[in-house]
């Protein structure tokens, strides 16, 4: 089988010459332009309860929430987080696409994607250095979380059903993550 590469410069390309319309839910993963996951009911309410949980660092500019836009990681991998807990500018990053280096914490809504999430973007997040990465896992009613980063894995790794999760000194209850 013969595969193309693309780089972020030509994902973008191909998106202003209307090769990939603004509808198609896709994501550049090593150079391969990658279909997402249909978006259901609980994801969408448990992606709505996170920004609703995380919207105070954004008031208080601590931090800039990014919901399902790209994530620059590495020259040929720009994946769509479904929400995304940047440093915070001032310009809203309208001059650059965010880059690895810029997040915060990294969150993935899982519903039927849980292996793509924790077998292929998770290592991809740990690689690029993010500090912080939550998996929800809607089917097992599960938060997990994945700290300090080291090669293609994290250091610290939990799963919680109960209890809180913390970023930034804002603690989030679990079940109000939840849908």
């Amino acid at each position: 089988m013969i595969r193309h590469r693309f780089s972020a410069e030509d994902f973008h390309r191909m998106a202003e010459a209307g090769i990939l319309g603004e509808d198609d839910r896709v994501e550049l993963i090593r150079g391969e332009v990658v279909e997402l996951s249909p978006v259901g009911k609980r994801h969408m309410a448990a992606l709505k309860r996170l920004m609703n949980a995380l919207f105070p660092l954004q008031q208080a500019k601590k931090a800039l929430l990014q919901v399902q836009d790209p994530l620059r990681l590495f020259p040929d991998t720009e994946p769509q987080p479904d929400l995304a807990l940047l440093a915070y500018r001032d310009d809203f990053y309208r001059e650059r696409v965010p880059e690895a280096k810029d997040a915060l914490l990294v969150v993935e809504v899982a519903e039927t994607s849980l292996d793509h999430d924790l077998q292929v973007k998770l290592p991809l997040y740990a690689q690029a250095g993010i500090p912080e990465v939550w998996v929800v896992d809607l089917v097992r009613e599960k938060v997990h979380v994945f700290r300090k980063p080291q090669g293609e894995g994290y250091g610290e790794a939990q799963a919680l059903e109960d209890g809180e999760v913390s970023v930034l000194g804002l603690k989030v209850p679990v079940k109000e993550v939840l849908p």
